[in-house]
């Protein structure tokens, strides 16, 4: 290796000087975007757990890197559905991104939709998915051919039915109007039930107005949505948790930092991931009670009923796993694995949607 010579004089002192000095301080400008408001727990963590605790953190480790966040959450700079692409586009540094509401860009996480009545433990699905997107390339890989770092994902709690009058059996669906969004919009195929595409923002209005009759949601959505004040019967049918998207910052923006702060970053995600679960497990059961107490009817489907529920969908997930293996995805590996990531939870289902 060839010795580096220092210039005699204020040269050779001025360039010791500058090796000698520490590296300069880095601050990151972050702007951060989701389209659900900040009352919703997955963005409410992102902000009130995740931006303050990375910051603590930068600066109790005596980081060079520092972030400056501007927040733009309930769709104030990017409206729901578009988060990825202000990612993509550099709109944006960090950002929860919905997969429900841009499944053609995250097909495979959106198994479980296709995959219902399985787990309603959040935490579970989340593990699922995880270990999925580290076993299974093309998962993983949809978020970085997107400029996107997976931080945490996060699961809903499990799906039930909000309607304005009650159901009593399967058969009380038929010809009902019921708002279900995306994917979601197969588990009322073959029960009589009409799907029509909405919001959280907009179930309220449409089941007010009469455009539905009822929403396929879950509860903590449902809560903020003062859904109970229209649709005041709810049927646990238990659609189960599912995966419904994930914190990520900009690939760009994280390629450049510094290891510590990517470390910082990577443990913080990892610990929003958890925290979400919990903090979801506990308000679920709390907000049930809620809507119990302001007048809610609450009815469970018994395991029985649950199965006839489940047996009279048609099987939608077969045809989703090989409608991506013809475009060159692994649907059925992504399907297989899903149902086996189920059954090593001790997961007790009553359809396995792997098999005709």
């Amino acid at each position: 290796m060839t010795a580096i010579k220092t210039i005699p004089g204020i040269l050779g002192a001025g360039l010791l000087l500058a090796l000698a000095q520490p590296a300069l301080a880095q601050t990151v400008k972050m702007t951060a975007v989701a389209g659900h408001p900040a009352i919703f727990p997955w963005v409410k963590l992102a902000d009130e757990f995740f931006i303050p605790e990375v910051d603590k953190r930068l600066a109790a480790a005596n980081s060079k890197t520092k972030f400056e966040w501007t927040k733009a959450w309930g769709g104030t700079a990017v409206k729901l559905g578009s988060e990825s692409g202000a990612i993509k586009d550099g709109l944006a540094e960090l950002a929860f991104v919905s997969t429900i509401f841009e499944a053609p860009k995250f097909p495979l996480q959106n198994v479980s939709y296709v995959a219902p009545f399985m787990t309603d433990d959040v935490a579970v699905m989340a593990k699922a998915v995880k270990n999925m997107q580290a076993k299974i390339p093309a998962m993983g890989e949809a978020w970085t051919k997107n400029n996107m770092i997976f931080l945490g994902g996060t699961g809903l709690d499990s799906y039930h039915l909000f309607t304005k009058g009650p159901i009593t059996k399967l058969e009380d669906l038929n010809g009902k109007k019921i708002n279900a969004p995306g994917p979601s919009a197969n588990w009322v195929k073959g029960t009589g039930a009409v799907a029509v595409a909405g919001t959280l923002q907009t179930y309220y209005n449409d089941i007010q107005t009469g455009v539905t009759e009822g929403a396929l949601t879950f509860t903590t959505g449902a809560f903020p949505a003062k859904l109970i004040e229209v649709a005041p019967h709810v049927t646990k049918v238990n659609y189960g948790a599912q995966f419904a998207g994930a914190l990520v910052m900009s690939k760009r923006v994280y390629d450049k930092l510094p290891a510590d702060a990517k470390k910082i970053v990577n443990e913080v995600g990892a610990e929003y991931d958890a925290k979400f679960a919990a903090l979801l497990t506990a308000t679920t059961v709390t907000l049930m009670q809620k809507m119990v107490e302001g007048g809610a009817k609450v009815r469970d489907l018994s395991p029985a009923e649950r199965k006839q529920w489940a047996m009279a969908l048609p099987n939608v997930a077969l045809p989703w796993a090989k409608d991506l293996d013809a475009k060159g995805l692994p649907g059925t590996v992504v399907l297989n694995e899903f149902v086996a990531q189920m059954k090593a939870a001790n997961v007790s289902f009553p359809r396995d949607w792997s098999k005709e």
